[in-house]
């Protein structure tokens, strides 16, 4: 099993910086893609940005790149998504997310982080 527990958000004015932080933990945690997925407020949970396993190349949506990062600690259990320039469009809960590179594992979610941006 992997367990995932987000923390960093908050309430934060339009034009302005938060940094989501996820920490992983279990036996399994190494062969997960750590990534990010938000769910606004009566809409669909949708992706954000992830890393992909091994090489570490990452993959952000288009409504994020140029204004989100996300990076991760060496030891790779560790993953933060900085975010600038935040718009009252990004508010949402954000949750880590564990996609398993076996197949037929499943995947893990975190309990999730309100981030909510005021215009």
């Amino acid at each position: 099993q992997v367990q995932l527990v987000e923390s960093g958000g908050g309430l934060v004015q339009a034009g302005g910086s938060l940094r989501l932080s996820c920490s992983a933990s279990g036996r399994t945690v190494s062969s997960y893609a750590l990534g990010w997925f938000r769910q606004p407020p009566g809409k669909e949970r949708e992706f954000v940005a992830a890393f992909t396993w091994g090489p570490g190349t990452t993959n952000y949506a288009d409504s994020v790149k140029g204004r989100f990062t996300i990076s991760r600690d060496n030891a790779k259990t560790t993953i933060y998504l900085q975010m600038n320039s935040l718009k009252p469009e990004d508010t949402a809960v954000y949750y880590c997310h564990a996609r398993p590179v076996i197949a037929g594992a499943g995947d893990y979610w975190g309990q999730g982080t309100q981030v909510t941006v005021s215009s």
